[in-house]
């Protein structure tokens, strides 16, 4: 039975060296959401202007409903500078004050949410008042759904407070390895290495479950009852790393909200990530059949 997933946050269009796409962390999670079976849904905001309107093009071309995302007549629509640097990593830069930091508390994104498997949200969103405010009502209005913290640390776009408060809101955590030791260095914590670290970070903050994307070196999950699990690398050819990580956390709750299955899900995800990173930007299609196919026969690290 497919779930529904609510991804609460930032549209924005990736601009590269080679052109735009349509992308922020949630358009990406509920495309792979959707193309992995079960039920996406976005809570966004765009301004009313002509990146708006290709945007709204957009989600339509990626069959992602518009229904929950806002129109703001004074911010305008997010946009983020890419450039991809060494093994396919991007450096970003994000305009400041856009429409999705200004995302409004409804009746209809609290009936969204209440109804909804899983919320996932994320840092950047919550830079400025108006969005963070709003994501702070909807997670305590809706405490059914399960909260998955998609955690991307972007230049001057969080700090201790907003870490703390999302930690602390979350059931699941989903960061890079690298980002896990700066929330050591932000959160004052004190274990050395990476296993030990991410059970460091649920008992702190009371999370069931820390996901780690370590790259080449695939992925691993640290659980409440002290269960650990790791999944390596795949031999890929790379394209860029833009999206994976939604893919990742996409893959993981596609299998996690069914099963509960945390080594069948990380097993997933992994794949998931990997074949994303073998594509250009974050929404081209890779199928169930492909990550299938990578899971059953794809070289390993």
């Amino acid at each position: 039975m497919s779930k529904k997933i609510v991804a609460f946050g930032e549209l924005v269009w990736d601009v590269f060296q080679d052109g735009r796409i349509l992308g922020g962390a949630p358009v990406n999670l509920v495309y792979r959401v959707n193309a992995f079976g079960d039920q996406g849904f976005l809570l966004s905001r765009i301004g009313d202007d002509d990146l708006g309107k290709e945007a709204i093009k957009g989600l339509s071309d990626l069959q992602i409903s518009d229904v929950n995302v806002q129109t703001d007549t004074e911010f305008p629509t997010g946009v983020v500078h890419i450039k991809i640097g060494n093994e396919g990593r991007p450096d970003y830069i994000i305009d400041p004050d856009m429409a999705f930091d200004h995302i409004e508390f409804t009746a209809e994104a609290l009936k969204l949410v209440r109804e909804a498997d899983c919320l996932v949200f994320g840092t950047l969103v919550q830079r400025y008042g108006i969005s963070k405010n709003t994501l702070r009502e909807l997670l305590k209005e809706a405490p059914k759904p399960i909260k998955h913290l998609d955690l991307k640390l972007r230049k001057n776009c969080f700090n201790r407070a907003i870490l703390t408060s999302s930690l602390y809101a979350a059931n699941i955590l989903r960061v890079k390895e690298n980002e896990l030791y700066t929330l050591k260095s932000e959160l004052g914590l004190f274990e050395f290495e990476t296993r030990a670290l991410a059970m460091e970070v649920i008992n702190e903050y009371d999370l069931d479950i820390v996901l780690v994307t370590k790259s080449k070196s695939g992925a691993c999950a640290v659980a409440k009852d002290g269960g650990y699990f790791e999944d390596p690398g795949y031999l890929i050819e790379m394209a860029d790393t833009v999206g994976s990580g939604s893919a990742f956390s996409a893959g993981f709750l596609h299998v996690y909200l069914e099963s509960g299955n945390i080594e069948e899900a990380l097993k997933y995800a992994n794949a998931a990530g990997a074949a994303t990173a073998a594509t250009h930007g974050a929404t081209s299609p890779v199928t169930p059949k492909q990550i299938a196919n990578l899971m059953r026969g794809g070289k390993r690290r």
